[in-house]
């Protein structure tokens, strides 16, 4: 039954992608195919198979280091504060983001991640016969953040029309940085975050192809990755890695400082307009995705409490519905845990809609415009993606 719902599920996002499209006769279904394909190997292949586990496994034993790594460079920084037993999330989640986001600058610098993903991207636009520039940006998703995904492609603006500006809008949206995913893994299963990663770079790309199908000439479809660094020398690159590490950290923390204030707020009027117990905003928002989360594969016990965090994470971002999500993990079966877990993890809420209108507006202010034309057609593209990776996810748990 639930490999039946977990199909209907599949089909309606598919389906309400097509009611979105600009161009429903130039919609790729050989590369979309291609590409649900995949996902159900690769997820199949990592939580079914011994050698898919050792994969997680090792993976996550080299985050976990990495974190080790980073958490001696924040204790000597902060280690004199006393704190409580439960540590403080900023010290112990938010600034290990500055270790990470350095790592990331020097590979950049040194070519690595540039080569591997232009060569992935490349051959995922073989398997696909999508254009090089969405795969490359779709593949870009999985290491860098929106902002960055989007500038790696800033000299290839030119030739962008408005479907191919959404399509790589949406993967910047729909994706996750590699900086945060240490973080993340502190606060979910760490099997979940890493299947969540390649997941979410083919959802954003099958349901933006969808919405948007992208029509190129061979001679508008180069990528170029020859100075996407702007680093001069190694250590200028650990420099501006540390930098927009703490700044990412610091603008994290100044979102959840607001919207978990605001949530209070609003949970408290609530209250007063609804003098019911358990009458909040999570609770709404629970109730109206409940047919949503039915069709994932969520325990019908699970339904309400399961959406409203997933409703959470659209109207404020990840970090505050993940927080809501450790808070209730104890009353989770693994599949719920599973299926939220991965829709959680991707950047698709309404904040992301200025970040990336800001980011593009940088670059070319006339395409800034598009993009905050098409904002909450962009967000609704990267949550309905969120939802199919959930749902592909929960078919193999």
């Amino acid at each position: 039954m639930d490999i039946i719902l977990g199909l209907i599920a599949i089909l309606a996002v598919i389906g309400l992608a097509m009611l979105m499209s600009n161009n429903r006769g130039k919609i790729p279904f050989k590369g979309i195919g291609i590409m649900i394909l995949l996902q159900l190997l690769v997820t199949w292949f990592m939580f079914q198979t011994e050698i898919g586990q050792n994969i997680i496994t090792g993976i996550a034993d080299v985050f976990n280091k990495l974190i080790e790594f980073g958490t001696y460079g924040v204790n000597f920084v902060v280690g004199g504060i006393q704190v409580g037993e439960n540590g403080v999330f900023f010290f112990d989640v938010l600034l290990i983001i500055i270790f990470f986001a350095t790592i990331l600058s020097v590979l950049t610098y040194l070519k690595v991640l540039p080569l591997l993903i232009k060569y992935i991207g490349g051959a995922l636009s073989f398997l696909t016969g999508l254009p090089k520039i969405e795969s490359f940006t779709a593949v870009n998703s999985m290491f860098f953040g929106q902002s960055e995904a989007l500038i790696a492609v800033q000299s290839q603006f030119h030739r962008i029309t408005e479907n191919r500006l959404y399509i790589v809008s949406a993967s910047a949206m729909g994706s996750v940085s590699a900086s945060i995913i240490g973080a993340y893994m502190q606060m979910l299963p760490e099997q979940y975050v890493l299947v969540a990663i390649p997941l979410n770079m083919f959802s954003a790309l099958i349901v933006a192809s969808i919405i948007a199908p992208p029509v190129v000439e061979d001679e508008d479809d180069d990528v170029d990755i020859d100075d996407v660094s702007g680093a001069k020398s190694i250590f200028e690159a650990m420099a501006n890695g540390a930098l927009d590490g703490g700044k990412i950290a610091l603008i994290v923390a100044t979102m959840l400082i607001a919207f978990l204030a605001s949530l209070e707020l609003v949970n408290y009027i609530v209250g007063v307009v609804i003098p019911v117990e358990g009458a909040s905003l999570e609770a709404g928002l629970g109730y109206l995705l409940l047919p949503l989360t039915f069709l994932m594969g969520i325990n019908p016990g699970e339904l309400v409490d399961a959406g409203s965090i997933m409703g959470l994470k659209i109207v404020t971002n990840e970090f505050v519905a993940m927080l809501e999500l450790v808070d209730m993990q104890g009353q989770f079966s693994e599949k719920t845990m599973g299926i939220v877990s991965v829709f959680l993890t991707s950047f698709a809420n309404f904040g992301s809609i200025g970040i990336i209108a800001g980011t593009v507006a940088g670059i070319d202010s006339e395409k800034g415009k598009t993009v905050s034309r098409f904002g909450l057609k962009l967000l609704t593209g990267a949550t309905l993606a969120s939802i199919l990776s959930a749902t592909i996810a929960g078919l193999f748990l």
